[in-house]
């Protein structure tokens, strides 16, 4: 008698337990409390290394020189450069053949970024369940609209970081050579020949050695992502950078209004510097792939904003700066992404 799967298509494409997401929910909330809790260990050790270089009363008076009208700015910056990029999402859906009114469809948008500190940002397929409780459509046909944000966030990035170190003349060698490995495994994802060599591979492999048989889930998963993914179409990736690259270029430009804030005389010509500080700390961090880029970028900040502006910028200022900025950028996006999850809870049924 031939040996039941323990997966299918079937199955993998019909997710709707809710178990099974309140399960992956608790775990992606440890994940984020624990990379919370390293954050402020990274924030309190440049904090102390700042003070033993500088005395506390200097750093302590550099932390409250702060404006706090130019910080706010900041994080109404941030957050109207999210909303921005919630019209690629929408086409993203309307691609797929998802239809939601757009209230709920941004606050379900929004919900994803209460996740995003999680490895990988796996946390935000999480939206995907809560359009299927509100909608009813299979999690396997709105997953590849989250592979997707995340692809184009990536690009953003990689387009910024190389076309501002061509205006800087600065690292452009170093600069297109790390955007380049970060774009590579995104070309895996959305090239389906290479997976589909392995795929044969693996089933071949499958039959002499019964432990693949517990990889099934991750080959039927890949099968029904490439499957919904055509939908999509490399036209719709081309539009959405066109309001990805302004949605990444806001962000660069509230580390610009941070260190307004605490009184760095940078006028209007010095902005591609400080975007390019912003993009290619974020890059070197991601290519390490540790969560929220966590202690690469931050060390990254610290050491270009120190080295574009050594007359200007001490390590206490420059320290002072990327604490403020960065709990702007990753944890006020935590913040308003976990308040808008807490509403979407009132869609997931019992």
């Amino acid at each position: 008698m031939p040996r039941k799967r323990a997966f299918s298509v079937r199955n993998i494409e019909s997710i709707n337990d809710k178990k099974s997401y309140n399960t992956a929910v608790k775990s992606a909330r440890k994940a984020v409390l624990i990379i919370l809790v390293i954050s402020f260990i990274i924030f309190a050790s440049i904090a102390i290394i700042a003070i033993s270089k500088e005395g506390f009363n200097s750093f302590l008076a550099t932390f409250e020189s702060i404006n706090l009208g130019y910080y706010r700015l900041a994080l109404v910056i941030i957050f109207g450069s999210y909303t921005i990029r919630y019209r690629i999402w929408s086409m993203y859906l309307r691609r797929l053949g998802v239809h939601i009114s757009t209230g709920r469809n941004y606050v379900i948008y929004m919900s994803m970024y209460s996740m995003d500190m999680t490895p990988g940002r796996w946390g935000r397929a999480i939206v995907s369940y809560t359009i299927n409780q509100l909608s009813g459509v299979r999690f396997a046909v709105t997953f590849p609209a989250v592979v997707a944000d995340i692809f184009t966030d990536f690009l953003g990035f990689a387009v910024i970081t190389d076309a501002m170190a061509l205006i800087v003349n600065k690292f452009v060698f170093v600069s297109f050579l790390l955007t380049f490995l970060l774009m590579v495994p995104f070309f895996f994802v959305y090239i389906q020949r290479p997976f589909n060599y392995v795929k044969r591979w693996f089933w071949k492999c499958r039959k002499r050695f019964n432990v693949l048989r517990r990889l099934d889930i991750i080959f039927y998963t890949a099968t029904l992502y490439f499957r919904h993914n055509r939908k999509l179409g490399g036209r719709v990736f081309a539009y959405s950078m066109m309001l990805t690259i302004p949605s990444m270029f806001l962000n660069g430009m509230a580390l610009y209004v941070t260190m307004l804030a605490f009184g760095v005389p940078v006028n209007l010509s010095y902005i591609p510097t400080v975007i390019f500080i912003f993009s290619s700390s974020l890059v070197l961090g991601m290519i390490t792939g540790i969560p929220g880029t966590l202690g690469v970028t931050d060390a990254a900040l610290i050491s270009q904003l120190q080295y574009f502006y050594p007359a200007t910028i001490s390590f206490g200022l420059a320290a002072a700066i990327t604490i403020f900025f960065r709990m702007a950028s990753v944890w006020f996006v935590q913040g308003f992404g976990f308040v808008a999850f807490l509403y979407t809870l009132k869609y997931w049924k019992d």
